[in-house]
């Protein structure tokens, strides 16, 4: 049976022919191939299968015209260089390049304060949009920002902890929120601009690794994604130095080529964090006794949260020799003071540990590890344990290991995964 489209479609046919029987007897079956010319009609092809006396077996491939299907990538736009250029390198790559920022929470009155979505940041993502010409879209978090980093904050203060909230925001709110609203559209990936690569390893696993500069490197704060969330992931500039990326955006003419970037927690608005604890849990910032580890009360603090591990000054201690911050005691609201030679420690032990590659190694093993985000890397060994815990040993005692922070591992330029420290 020969099956045609309408008599004005254009295609190519291939018929697989066979000779019918003649007078002498049965012959040999000799199928031949017969391609017909390409742009015929159906009754072109039908008058010539007619003309030929032969009966067909099988016939017929249709060519459409070739559609280019292209992958689309959401980039999470923030008004910044990095993430204009990331949109800008993946749409030069041939993707279909979606932009899409989120409304963030700011304290009531302060609207306009929050860093990463201000009406300048927004209108700058917007100007960035429409010179690459990609679609552009801006998405509601603020209640989910609040619950989820805001309140994150606040609750480690509370517990006597230096709380990193960059780790729950990557975790909560840009690699779970805004990557469901990327699929979504039918995003492929999502992409940001953080500074760091993506390697495929084997048995189909994907590697985090540092960035080229290694002086914006932001690994650390990507610890908490997981081979699900890798797999969906795009960072284009990782290979980049950041005067490339400069370089780039002035190239392609966006706005932001020149704008500054900015360190500081985005909901603080540029401001003091003791300032924000004092407006939102002021309860936390009770007075209570300064102690020396063997217990003595040398002063009193002023809210346990207004002091860092580490810190010398503002301590109101009057001393014969300087003293620093040594911990802080939630529960009976008193910090731990001492000399410097008192300060740091060789260990260390992390809880809600994420592993990348989606297992906990087996043994102990040997890495560079990272206390903060801007810490200098030290070596150690690290030993899980059970409960998503893992101890960590370093060869030279840290001194400003900090509960609340994330201790992060690394072996050479892949990061291994990472917790908080307890």
């Amino acid at each position: 049976m020969l099956c045609l489209p309408s008599v004005t479609s254009h295609f190519t046919c291939y018929a697989f022919l066979k000779p019918k029987r003649n007078k002498s007897g049965p012959v040999q079956p000799s199928f031949k191939a017969v391609k017909l010319l390409e742009d015929v009609r159906a009754a072109q092809c039908l008058n010539y299968l007619r003309a030929t006396g032969l009966s067909v077996c099988l016939s017929v491939d249709f060519h459409r015209p070739k559609v280019e299907i292209k992958m689309k990538v959401v980039v999470a736009m923030s008004g910044g260089v990095d993430s204009s250029v990331a949109a800008a390198l993946l749409k030069e790559q041939g993707y279909d390049v979606i932009g899409m920022m989120l409304r963030l929470w700011s304290e009531p009155g302060k609207e306009d304060s929050n860093r990463c979505c201000t009406p300048d940041s927004m209108a700058q993502a917007r100007r960035v949009a429409a010179r690459l010409d990609i679609p552009f879209y801006v998405v509601d978090a603020k209640d989910v920002f609040h619950d989820t980093v805001v309140q994150y904050f606040l609750d480690g203060y509370a517990r006597g902890e230096t709380p990193n909230p960059c780790l729950i925001c990557n975790r909560q709110i840009r690699w779970t929120f805004l990557l469901d609203h990327a699929l979504a559209l039918g995003a492929d990936f999502m992409a940001t601009g953080h500074y760091v690569r993506i390697q495929k390893a084997e048995a189909g696993r994907m590697n985090l690794l540092r960035a080229v500069d290694r002086s914006k490197d932001q690994s650390y704060v990507l610890h908490v994604l997981d081979q699900e969330k890798l797999a969906k992931a795009l960072f284009p500039i990782g290979d980049y130095f950041k005067t490339e990326i400069r370089q780039i955006a002035e190239k392609h003419g966006l706005p932001t080529a020149s704008r500054k970037d900015s360190q500081d927690l985005c909901f603080l608005a540029g401001e003091d964090y003791r300032s924000f604890l004092q407006r939102n849990a002021s309860e936390m910032l009770r007075p209570g006794e300064i102690l020396r580890r063997d217990g003595r009360p040398v002063g009193e603090h002023q809210g346990l949260a207004n002091y860092t591990i580490g810190q010398r000054k503002g301590l109101g201690v009057a001393s014969p020799v300087p003293l620093y911050v040594l911990g802080k005691n939630a529960k009976t609201n008193t910090l731990i003071v001492g000399t410097r030679e008192e300060l740091g420690s060789g260990e260390l032990t992390t809880r809600d540990v994420n592993w990348l590659s989606g297992q906990a190694p087996k043994e102990p093993f040997r890495a560079e590890v990272k206390i903060r985000y801007t810490a200098k890397e030290a070596e150690a060994l690290v030993t899980p344990l059970k409960g998503g815990q893992v101890q960590v040993r370093f060869d030279a005692p840290q001194r400003d290991i900090t509960a609340g922070q994330a201790a992060v591992f690394y072996q050479n330029e892949v990061m291994i995964g990472g917790g908080i420290i307890l």
